[in-house]
Protein backbone atom coordinates (compact mmCIF):
# COMPACT_ATOMS: atom_id res chain seq x y z
CA UNK A 1 0.00 0.00 0.00
CA UNK A 2 2.63 2.12 1.24
CA UNK A 3 4.55 1.70 -2.24
CA UNK A 4 1.71 2.36 -4.22
CA UNK A 5 1.21 5.90 -2.47
CA UNK A 6 4.48 6.88 -3.00
CA UNK A 7 4.08 5.58 -6.63
CA UNK A 8 1.27 7.67 -7.25
CA UNK A 9 2.59 10.72 -5.62
CA UNK A 10 5.73 10.68 -7.90
CA UNK A 11 3.66 10.51 -10.94
CA UNK A 12 1.75 13.31 -9.80
CA UNK A 13 4.64 15.63 -8.92
CA UNK A 14 6.02 14.14 -12.36
CA UNK A 15 3.29 15.73 -14.41
CA UNK A 16 2.67 18.72 -12.16
CA UNK A 17 6.69 19.63 -13.24
CA UNK A 18 5.81 18.59 -16.88
CA UNK A 19 3.33 21.15 -16.63
CA UNK A 20 5.35 24.02 -15.20
CA UNK A 21 7.98 23.04 -17.60
CA UNK A 22 5.40 23.77 -20.65
CA UNK A 23 4.06 26.99 -19.21
CA UNK A 24 7.54 28.29 -18.75
CA UNK A 25 8.70 26.88 -22.53
CA UNK A 26 5.68 28.27 -24.10
CA UNK A 27 4.86 31.64 -25.12
CA UNK A 28 2.46 33.88 -27.15
CA UNK A 29 4.31 36.74 -29.27
CA UNK A 30 2.89 39.92 -26.99
CA UNK A 31 0.76 42.16 -29.39
CA UNK A 32 0.39 45.92 -28.88
CA UNK A 33 -2.99 48.10 -30.40
CA UNK A 34 -0.44 49.27 -33.13
CA UNK A 35 -0.78 46.00 -34.13
CA UNK A 36 -4.12 46.48 -35.39
CA UNK A 37 -3.36 49.49 -38.54
CA UNK A 38 -0.31 48.53 -40.81
CA UNK A 39 0.53 51.91 -41.69
CA UNK A 40 2.00 50.60 -45.65
CA UNK A 41 -1.67 49.22 -45.93
CA UNK A 42 -3.14 52.55 -45.73
CA UNK A 43 -0.11 53.82 -47.85
CA UNK A 44 -0.92 51.39 -50.41
CA UNK A 45 -4.81 52.10 -50.62
CA UNK A 46 -3.97 55.79 -50.66
CA UNK A 47 -1.94 55.56 -54.06
CA UNK A 48 -4.61 53.38 -55.30
CA UNK A 49 -7.46 56.04 -54.20
CA UNK A 50 -9.05 58.88 -56.54
CA UNK A 51 -10.18 60.66 -53.83
CA UNK A 52 -10.68 61.20 -50.48
CA UNK A 53 -13.86 60.24 -50.53
CA UNK A 54 -12.58 56.68 -52.33
CA UNK A 55 -9.67 56.86 -49.89
CA UNK A 56 -12.50 56.63 -46.90
CA UNK A 57 -14.01 53.82 -48.66
CA UNK A 58 -11.00 51.47 -49.06
CA UNK A 59 -10.36 52.22 -45.42
CA UNK A 60 -13.39 51.03 -44.52
CA UNK A 61 -14.57 48.50 -47.03
CA UNK A 62 -15.13 44.88 -45.15
CA UNK A 63 -14.38 43.00 -47.94
CA UNK A 64 -10.69 44.29 -47.41
CA UNK A 65 -10.60 44.86 -43.60
CA UNK A 66 -7.39 46.98 -43.88
CA UNK A 67 -7.77 48.12 -40.32
CA UNK A 68 -8.47 45.67 -37.28
CA UNK A 69 -8.71 48.36 -34.44
CA UNK A 70 -11.58 48.03 -31.88
CA UNK A 71 -10.38 50.52 -29.72
CA UNK A 72 -13.56 50.95 -27.51
CA UNK A 73 -13.77 46.96 -26.61
CA UNK A 74 -17.34 46.18 -28.01
CA UNK A 75 -15.98 43.69 -30.53
CA UNK A 76 -16.63 45.31 -33.34
CA UNK A 77 -13.62 47.16 -35.75
CA UNK A 78 -14.32 50.59 -35.48
CA UNK A 79 -15.07 53.08 -38.20
CA UNK A 80 -12.25 55.40 -39.79
CA UNK A 81 -13.38 58.88 -41.16
CA UNK A 82 -11.33 61.04 -42.44
CA UNK A 83 -11.11 64.51 -42.40
CA UNK A 84 -8.78 67.27 -44.05
CA UNK A 85 -6.87 70.35 -42.65
CA UNK A 86 -5.03 72.43 -45.62
CA UNK A 87 -1.84 75.12 -44.57
CA UNK A 88 -0.89 76.88 -47.94
CA UNK A 89 0.92 73.59 -50.03
CA UNK A 90 0.49 71.69 -47.20
CA UNK A 91 -2.47 69.01 -47.03
CA UNK A 92 -2.90 67.23 -43.35
CA UNK A 93 -5.09 63.78 -44.01
CA UNK A 94 -6.24 63.08 -41.08
CA UNK A 95 -7.72 59.30 -39.73
CA UNK A 96 -10.08 58.98 -36.85
CA UNK A 97 -11.20 56.21 -35.04
CA UNK A 98 -14.84 56.81 -34.42
CA UNK A 99 -15.41 55.48 -30.92
CA UNK A 100 -18.83 56.93 -29.86
CA UNK A 101 -21.14 59.54 -29.92
CA UNK A 102 -18.66 62.73 -30.34
CA UNK A 103 -16.06 60.10 -29.49
CA UNK A 104 -12.78 60.20 -31.95
CA UNK A 105 -9.29 58.95 -31.28
CA UNK A 106 -6.79 60.26 -34.54
CA UNK A 107 -4.79 57.17 -35.24
CA UNK A 108 -2.52 58.42 -38.61
CA UNK A 109 -2.14 61.01 -40.88
CA UNK A 110 -0.93 61.16 -44.37
CA UNK A 111 0.70 64.39 -45.04
CA UNK A 112 1.47 65.55 -48.99
CA UNK A 113 3.65 69.02 -49.27
CA UNK A 114 4.35 69.99 -52.68
CA UNK A 115 7.72 71.29 -53.38
CA UNK A 116 9.33 74.63 -55.63
CA UNK A 117 9.43 72.00 -58.20
CA UNK A 118 5.99 70.72 -58.41
CA UNK A 119 6.68 67.41 -56.84
CA UNK A 120 4.29 65.92 -54.38
CA UNK A 121 6.25 64.60 -51.03
CA UNK A 122 4.10 62.26 -49.14
CA UNK A 123 4.60 60.78 -45.48
CA UNK A 124 2.09 58.46 -44.04
CA UNK A 125 1.79 59.09 -39.87
CA UNK A 126 0.98 57.10 -36.85
CA UNK A 127 -0.40 59.24 -34.01
CA UNK A 128 2.03 59.03 -31.37
CA UNK A 129 -0.07 58.29 -28.57
CA UNK A 130 -0.79 54.87 -30.68
CA UNK A 131 2.57 54.50 -32.11
CA UNK A 132 5.47 56.36 -30.56
CA UNK A 133 6.93 58.84 -31.39
CA UNK A 134 8.33 59.53 -35.62
CA UNK A 135 6.90 56.32 -36.87
CA UNK A 136 6.78 57.16 -40.40
CA UNK A 137 6.71 55.86 -44.05
CA UNK A 138 7.34 57.28 -47.41
CA UNK A 139 5.48 55.66 -50.10
CA UNK A 140 7.29 56.00 -53.76
CA UNK A 141 4.40 54.83 -56.05
CA UNK A 142 5.65 53.99 -59.47
CA UNK A 143 3.24 56.18 -61.15
CA UNK A 144 1.58 59.52 -60.36
CA UNK A 145 -1.00 58.76 -58.00
CA UNK A 146 -5.05 59.95 -59.60
CA UNK A 147 -5.36 61.81 -56.17
CA UNK A 148 -2.62 64.24 -56.37
CA UNK A 149 -3.99 65.80 -59.46
CA UNK A 150 -7.25 65.68 -57.89
CA UNK A 151 -6.23 67.62 -54.50
CA UNK A 152 -3.70 70.40 -56.50
CA UNK A 153 -6.57 71.93 -58.27
CA UNK A 154 -7.21 75.85 -57.69
CA UNK A 155 -10.69 75.61 -56.82
CA UNK A 156 -10.10 72.74 -53.93
CA UNK A 157 -12.18 72.07 -51.04
CA UNK A 158 -11.28 70.21 -48.19
CA UNK A 159 -13.05 66.93 -47.33
CA UNK A 160 -14.75 66.21 -44.29
CA UNK A 161 -16.46 62.86 -44.34
CA UNK A 162 -19.90 63.20 -43.41
CA UNK A 163 -20.23 60.01 -41.29
CA UNK A 164 -20.31 59.58 -37.77
CA UNK A 165 -21.47 57.35 -34.96
CA UNK A 166 -24.22 55.74 -35.29
CA UNK A 167 -24.78 57.17 -39.32
CA UNK A 168 -22.36 54.90 -41.64
CA UNK A 169 -22.36 54.90 -45.50
CA UNK A 170 -24.42 51.35 -47.00
CA UNK A 171 -21.33 49.91 -47.97
CA UNK A 172 -20.26 49.20 -44.52
CA UNK A 173 -21.12 46.89 -41.74
CA UNK A 174 -19.83 45.72 -38.73
CA UNK A 175 -16.98 42.49 -38.48
CA UNK A 176 -15.67 41.15 -35.14
CA UNK A 177 -11.36 42.01 -35.19
CA UNK A 178 -9.24 39.35 -36.57
CA UNK A 179 -6.63 37.70 -34.01
CA UNK A 180 -3.49 39.69 -33.92
CA UNK A 181 -1.61 36.86 -35.90
CA UNK A 182 -4.37 36.10 -38.15
CA UNK A 183 -4.61 40.43 -38.99
CA UNK A 184 -0.81 39.74 -39.74
CA UNK A 185 -1.34 36.92 -42.66
CA UNK A 186 -4.42 38.85 -43.85
CA UNK A 187 -2.92 42.39 -44.13
CA UNK A 188 0.04 41.30 -46.39
CA UNK A 189 -1.87 40.36 -49.41
CA UNK A 190 -3.58 44.18 -49.03
CA UNK A 191 -0.48 46.31 -49.15
CA UNK A 192 0.98 46.26 -52.78
CA UNK A 193 4.87 45.54 -52.92
CA UNK A 194 5.02 46.76 -56.33
CA UNK A 195 4.95 50.08 -54.41
CA UNK A 196 8.13 50.91 -51.66
CA UNK A 197 7.83 52.12 -47.95
CA UNK A 198 10.55 53.81 -46.93
CA UNK A 199 11.16 54.41 -42.85
CA UNK A 200 11.76 57.66 -42.16
CA UNK A 201 13.05 59.28 -38.89
CA UNK A 202 11.95 63.31 -39.79
CA UNK A 203 8.69 64.77 -40.29
CA UNK A 204 8.40 66.79 -43.23
CA UNK A 205 5.40 68.54 -42.38
CA UNK A 206 5.47 69.68 -38.68
CA UNK A 207 4.69 72.96 -38.48
CA UNK A 208 1.69 72.25 -39.92
CA UNK A 209 0.81 69.39 -37.85
CA UNK A 210 2.08 71.50 -34.68
CA UNK A 211 -0.84 73.92 -35.51
CA UNK A 212 -3.43 71.04 -35.58
CA UNK A 213 -2.29 69.27 -33.10
CA UNK A 214 -4.43 71.13 -30.44
CA UNK A 215 -8.23 70.22 -32.43
CA UNK A 216 -6.71 66.62 -33.07
CA UNK A 217 -9.22 63.82 -32.00
CA UNK A 218 -7.89 62.35 -28.81
CA UNK A 219 -11.08 60.88 -26.64
CA UNK A 220 -9.19 57.78 -25.91
CA UNK A 221 -6.21 59.05 -24.87
CA UNK A 222 -7.47 61.17 -22.34
CA UNK A 223 -9.58 58.93 -20.66
CA UNK A 224 -6.44 56.02 -21.16
CA UNK A 225 -3.69 58.16 -20.36
CA UNK A 226 -1.34 55.14 -19.13
CA UNK A 227 -2.20 53.31 -22.25
CA UNK A 228 -0.03 55.80 -24.57
CA UNK A 229 2.88 53.77 -26.72
CA UNK A 230 5.23 55.10 -24.15
CA UNK A 231 3.51 53.17 -21.19
CA UNK A 232 2.66 50.27 -23.14
CA UNK A 233 6.23 49.69 -24.48
CA UNK A 234 8.88 51.53 -21.83
CA UNK A 235 12.34 51.22 -23.47
CA UNK A 236 11.01 51.73 -27.41
CA UNK A 237 10.48 55.08 -28.81
CA UNK A 238 8.08 53.71 -31.66
CA UNK A 239 6.40 50.83 -33.22
CA UNK A 240 9.57 50.73 -35.38
CA UNK A 241 11.81 49.97 -32.29
CA UNK A 242 9.39 47.28 -31.06
CA UNK A 243 9.02 45.49 -34.10
CA UNK A 244 12.36 45.36 -34.43
CA UNK A 245 12.80 43.28 -30.80
CA UNK A 246 10.31 40.60 -32.00
CA UNK A 247 10.64 36.93 -33.12
CA UNK A 248 7.48 37.71 -35.30
CA UNK A 249 7.51 40.66 -37.24
CA UNK A 250 5.37 41.91 -40.08
CA UNK A 251 5.20 41.05 -43.79
CA UNK A 252 7.31 43.04 -45.80
CA UNK A 253 10.31 42.65 -48.64
CA UNK A 254 12.46 39.43 -49.43
CA UNK A 255 11.79 36.62 -50.80
CA UNK A 256 9.48 35.15 -48.28
CA UNK A 257 6.30 37.28 -47.97
CA UNK A 258 6.75 36.36 -44.30
CA UNK A 259 10.45 37.38 -43.79
CA UNK A 260 11.43 39.16 -40.79
CA UNK A 261 13.75 41.04 -42.88
CA UNK A 262 13.77 45.08 -42.39
CA UNK A 263 15.61 47.78 -44.02
CA UNK A 264 17.26 50.48 -41.84
CA UNK A 265 15.75 53.89 -41.68
CA UNK A 266 16.57 56.48 -43.22
CA UNK A 267 16.62 60.06 -43.01
CA UNK A 268 14.97 62.70 -45.66
CA UNK A 269 18.60 64.25 -46.42
CA UNK A 270 19.19 61.04 -47.94
CA UNK A 271 16.60 59.91 -50.51
CA UNK A 272 18.77 57.78 -52.98
CA UNK A 273 18.97 55.56 -50.21
CA UNK A 274 18.68 51.71 -51.47
CA UNK A 275 16.03 49.31 -50.53
CA UNK A 276 15.76 45.47 -51.58
CA UNK A 277 13.79 44.39 -54.31
CA UNK A 278 10.29 44.10 -53.70
CA UNK A 279 7.70 40.77 -54.46
CA UNK A 280 4.07 41.09 -55.33
CA UNK A 281 2.28 40.10 -52.30
CA UNK A 282 -1.00 40.62 -53.85
CA UNK A 283 -3.23 43.55 -55.75
CA UNK A 284 -5.20 46.11 -53.92
CA UNK A 285 -8.54 45.41 -55.16
CA UNK A 286 -10.66 48.38 -56.58
CA UNK A 287 -14.08 49.27 -55.39
CA UNK A 288 -16.17 51.69 -56.73
CA UNK A 289 -17.91 54.03 -54.44
CA UNK A 290 -21.72 55.31 -54.52
CA UNK A 291 -21.56 57.83 -52.38
CA UNK A 292 -22.26 61.07 -52.49
CA UNK A 293 -20.03 63.68 -50.67
CA UNK A 294 -21.46 66.33 -48.94
CA UNK A 295 -21.12 69.77 -50.34
CA UNK A 296 -20.59 71.40 -47.15
CA UNK A 297 -16.90 72.55 -45.89
CA UNK A 298 -16.63 72.77 -41.75
CA UNK A 299 -13.32 73.79 -39.54
CA UNK A 300 -11.75 70.76 -38.70
CA UNK A 301 -11.58 69.83 -35.19
CA UNK A 302 -12.43 66.67 -33.16
CA UNK A 303 -16.38 67.40 -32.71
CA UNK A 304 -19.31 65.42 -34.37
CA UNK A 305 -20.64 66.79 -38.01
CA UNK A 306 -24.87 66.79 -37.84
CA UNK A 307 -24.40 66.16 -41.84
CA UNK A 308 -26.33 63.16 -43.14
CA UNK A 309 -26.04 61.94 -46.05
CA UNK A 310 -29.13 60.53 -47.53
CA UNK A 311 -27.28 57.26 -49.06
CA UNK A 312 -26.56 56.26 -45.18
CA UNK A 313 -27.78 53.96 -42.68
CA UNK A 314 -27.96 53.56 -38.93
CA UNK A 315 -26.28 50.96 -36.74
CA UNK A 316 -28.22 48.42 -35.44
CA UNK A 317 -27.61 45.61 -32.97
CA UNK A 318 -28.07 43.11 -35.71
CA UNK A 319 -24.50 43.96 -37.16
CA UNK A 320 -24.92 46.64 -40.41
CA UNK A 321 -23.95 50.25 -39.38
Amino acid sequence: MKTKLLLSTFLCLLFANAIAQDKTTVSATSSDISDNLDLRAVASIFGDSKDLEDFEYRLNNPKAAISNLDLNDDFQVDYLRVIESIEGNIHLIIIQAVLGQDQFQDVATVELEKDNNNRTHIQVVGDVYMYGNNYIYEPVYNFVPIIYNYIWISNYRPYYSPWYWGYYPRHFYVWKPYSIIQYRNHIGLHINFNYRYDYVSNRRCQLAYGNYYSRRGNYFERNYPNRSFGSRNQGYSNRYELNRSRSVRDVTYGSNPKSSVYSRPRTISNPNTTQPDPIIIGDIPVYNSNNTRSGSTREINSGNSNTRNSGGVRATSGGRR
